[in-house]
């Protein structure tokens, strides 16, 4: 009851507001400028050197692995059981490093995406917040997968914030 309350003074101000000045209603589609500023295609060029990286131990770490279980293959009916023990040990303990470090890999690349992201989506709505004092808009809305259905394009504004984003961050990391 206490919202419809509020929903019902809301709207009434808006409608007592349009008469004094027209609404002005803008939509900015954040997942789209985070991919495009300069800035997130840095982060995203970050986290992929990130990933070749961290892929190249993991895949040192699996050769070494295919290899030894080459050797266990090859060499299980002429060891000792004793060195045999020795080479599954040391196998079985190469494949919980190797399991340990992609789930470390994992973890540490989407903890530095979430780091990249959400200080690139501050700057990018401290941004919009700019935008819209200046514009005069009402409203500035996002656009999200199954928010908004249907804007029309004058009112998508963007463009306009990725290239200001652009502007004022040059040079800055």
């Amino acid at each position: 009851m206490r919202k419809i309350f509020f929903l019902a003074i809301i709207l009434s101000l808006f409608t007592l507001n349009s008469y004094a000045e027209e609404l002005k209603f803008g939509f900015v589609d954040l997942n789209k400028a985070l991919n495009e500023c300069d800035r997130g295609k840095e982060a995203i060029k970050t986290l992929e050197d990130m990933v070749k990286a961290k892929q190249a131990l993991i895949d040192k770490k699996g050769e070494e692995i295919k290899k030894l279980e080459g050797e266990l293959s090859k060499q299980a009916s002429v060891l000792t059981p004793e060195s045999l023990k020795e080479k599954r040990d040391k196998y079985e303990k190469l494949q919980k490093e190797y399991n340990r470090m992609i789930k470390d890999s994992n973890e540490e690349l989407q903890k530095k995406q979430n780091e990249f992201m959400q200080t690139i989506l501050s700057d990018l709505r401290k941004m919009i917040k700019k935008i819209g004092e200046e514009g005069k808009y009402t409203v500035i809305f996002e656009k999200v997968e199954g928010g908004i259905l249907y804007v029309p394009d004058e009112l998508d504004i963007t463009d306009m914030v990725i290239k200001r984003f652009n502007e004022a961050t040059k040079g800055k990391k």
